[in-house]
């Protein structure tokens, strides 16, 4: 454990959850043994919270791949906290439900401890939350919105955003990976997808991914699925992914609900992909190189993603993405931000492009 890890795990606890001496911070943690969160990431917390000075408990909330909830021993231990942090996908599952009201919860997308360590877990949290406020400001002001990529992806809308309705989770993310979501009803176009359809994290089945041996366009119009583009072999397994996972959950199978694009260029996926497209679903999207949809499901964040890879995002004409880079200073306010946190212009001036995809 470095003091690299110690002060990445300090910033979800300070700045992000605003714990205070004396606070009650329980950690609600997921067993390595599942795969997906390392135990270094449990340790981290731990000593990091006892030099604020918190009291701090932890427990095995294990891994519910359907129907998540907070179970009476979860309950109990949340109404005795002031602070509730989640080292577990339970706290992604949850993160658009209602909580108990009166305490903090925060769910951890930096997996291990070396991703605390990282530029994404060190870099300060409250940047990214003003850099997320001004790029909301943006698009709610827009006319036109078009998003682009090499691929050959070719999506245009208007957002209709409302930004005094909280159309963001009840759970705060650390640290901020992205805007808040856009509601897709008003976009129409071509997705170019990556080779794969796969989860969003909010219920897991099986298989939770396909892959594709040839290209695949899904095809969007006004917000709805209206079906896919490519060879017929692999339109067919497209469409049966999409009738299975619909029919396993009695969900709207064409709706898209959303979309966003990753705003933290400190976010690195430093595994394959393909080894566990679980962990890549839940971790790799704060990256400006990932745009996502949440499709399959009336509801945030839906039951299939679409995910564009190094995409191209202009906002009136001008491209605050460009292929995968976010142009920060083109945001407007962005420039008087950098101002005030060199460290983090410098991190947007070399870009982490590790995202576990060629």
């Amino acid at each position: 454990m470095t003091a690299d890890a110690i002060a990445g795990a300090r910033n979800l606890l300070v700045d992000c959850a605003q714990a205070k001496p004396g606070d009650r911070v329980l950690i609600a943690f997921e067993p390595p043994s599942f795969g997906y969160y390392e135990a270094d990431a449990l340790e981290c917390l731990v000593a990091a919270a006892r030099t604020i000075g918190t009291e701090v408990t932890t427990l095995d909330v294990g891994f519910e791949p359907e129907a998540p909830r907070l179970t009476d021993d979860l309950l109990e231990a949340v109404r005795a906290a002031d602070v509730i942090v989640f080292l577990a996908r339970l706290g992604d599952q949850l993160r658009f439900s209602d909580m108990p009201p009166g305490k903090t919860f925060v769910v951890s997308f930096a997996l291990a401890g070396g991703m605390f360590a990282s530029p994404f877990g060190r870099a300060d949290y409250g940047f990214f939350v003003k850099l997320k406020k001004l790029i909301d400001a943006r698009l709610a002001a827009s006319g036109s919105v078009r998003i682009t990529c090499a691929r050959g992806t070719d999506v245009v809308g208007r957002p209709d955003i409302d930004l005094a309705v909280d159309g963001d989770t009840t759970v705060r993310r650390f640290p901020m990976p992205v805007f808040t979501p856009v509601p897709a009803h008003s976009f129409s176009g071509r997705v170019a997808l990556p080779g794969f359809l796969t989860g969003t994290g909010s219920m897991y089945y099986d298989p939770f991914t396909i892959e594709f041996a040839e290209p695949l366009f899904a095809i969007l119009e006004n917000g709805r699925l209206a079906g896919f583009d490519g060879s017929a072999a692999e339109v067919r397994r497209a469409e049966a992914h999409y009738d299975f996972v619909a029919g396993r959950f009695g969900i709207d199978r064409d709706c898209v609900h959303s979309w966003h694009a990753g705003i933290h260029p400190g976010c690195a996926f430093p595994w394959p992909a393909r080894e566990s497209y679980e962990r890549w679903s839940g971790a790799a999207f704060g990256n400006p190189r990932v745009l996502h949809f949440h499709t399959c499901g009336s509801y945030p964040p839906g039951e299939i993603c679409w995910n564009v890879i190094d995409p191209t995002v202009s906002i009136d004409g001008t491209a605050l993405w460009q292929d995968g880079v976010l142009e920060v200073e083109r945001v407007p306010g962005a420039s008087e931000l950098l101002a005030a946190h060199p460290g983090i212009a410098a991190l947007f001036a070399a870009p982490s492009r590790q995202i576990g995809i060629d």
